[in-house]
């Protein structure tokens, strides 16, 4: 009788895209509840948030939770060189998204903070997709909902550091001032890869009457990576309870995420990203967005994947990955 071989989980077993693939890599979905999430031991959980009604620009990223999770099959759990797998480290699961209420920020986020909300009970990492970056506003509420004094990394071309857009408050110019009003110390804030000619004074004067800091994305040409996440962690990661990564895919140069709202001409790397986002995410993190992703503005998968890596990247180095 010819033995029986044990299956490698880790191995393709048939055409990539054959099957049903409707969650992030094909983890197994459990709704956004404390109680569901805790019996399935997931220590992670993929969230979406597809709202992109309060872009200036242009319109897509709604679209971005479905394009990440289409591309995400290309993605393995198991790294190789570190001789990791996602899967044994965090039992992810996938949330599926939000109930958007079309055209209304305010009632589509209380959804959102709800329910990232239940997976933060449930002791798991929310790791949420958008949408434009308006998104990461009820994220960061449900954190300071439960933490007290959290860090906060915001990886973009912009400092997103708006008092409001024509009086709007729930806008994507928006989600660092409604962190500092949700609670978050702005001292504790570190805002990486931006660009000065992406930016008004009024937002940039806001970083200094506040004392937020600012990594530009020139001193990471001059410095290096491993300079920009020291001095991220110096500020961000100087909360006890840990900190919460906002990473927008326009921080990347517009060869390499062209699918976004606002292409950055001259943005970070996809290297420099990867490298930003692993080092911030080393000491562990209570949250992560990845944000701005718009595939239908991208003739080719290119941006879907990047964002798609974010996420796996930060998930994987918050789990050990690496050590």
């Amino acid at each position: 009788m010819a033995k029986s071989q044990e299956v490698d989980r880790t191995m393709w077993t048939s055409l990539l895209h054959a099957g049903l693939v409707g969650s992030f890599m094909r983890f197994p979905h459990v709704e956004a509840d404390a109680g569901a999430l805790k019996s399935a031991g997931a220590k992670a959980a993929i969230y979406g948030i597809p709202f992109d009604a309060t872009n200036i620009s242009r319109s897509g990223a709604n679209y971005g939770p479905r394009g990440i999770r289409e591309v995400s099959c290309q993605f393995l759990s198991y790294n190789a060189m570190f001789d990791f797998d996602l899967i044994d480290a965090l039992a992810p699961v996938d949330c599926g998204d939000c109930d958007v209420i079309l055209a209304n920020a305010q009632s589509t986020f209380a959804n959102a903070q709800r329910d990232i909300g239940q997976i933060l009970d449930a002791g798991a990492l929310p790791v949420t997709l958008g949408g434009d970056h308006s998104i990461s506003i009820p994220a960061v509420r449900a954190v300071r909902e439960r933490y007290s004094d959290p860090g906060l990394i915001l990886i973009d071309t912009h400092l997103d550091t708006a008092p409001d857009v024509g009086g709007e408050l729930l806008n994507h110019c928006c989600p660092i001032t409604r962190a500092v009003d949700a609670g978050f110390d702005p001292k504790k804030i570190a805002l990486v890869g931006i660009s000065g000619w992406m930016n008004p004074r009024t937002e940039i004067e806001y970083c200094r009457e506040q004392g937020i800091t600012v990594v530009w994305l020139e001193e990471i040409w001059e410095k290096g990576t491993k300079w920009a996440i020291d001095k991220a962690l110096e500020v961000a990661g100087s909360s006890s309870e840990g900190l919460y990564l906002s990473f927008d895919v326009d921080s990347l140069d517009a060869a390499h995420a062209p699918g976004t709202c606002c292409p950055t001409p001259g943005g970070l790397t996809s290297r420099e990203a990867i490298e930003i986002v692993r080092g911030v995410s080393t000491n562990g993190l209570i949250g992560v967005d990845v944000v701005e992703a718009a595939p239908s503005l991208d003739a080719t998968p290119a941006t879907a994947l990047i964002a798609g890596r974010i996420a796996i990247e930060a998930m994987a180095f918050h789990a050990g990955a690496g050590r």
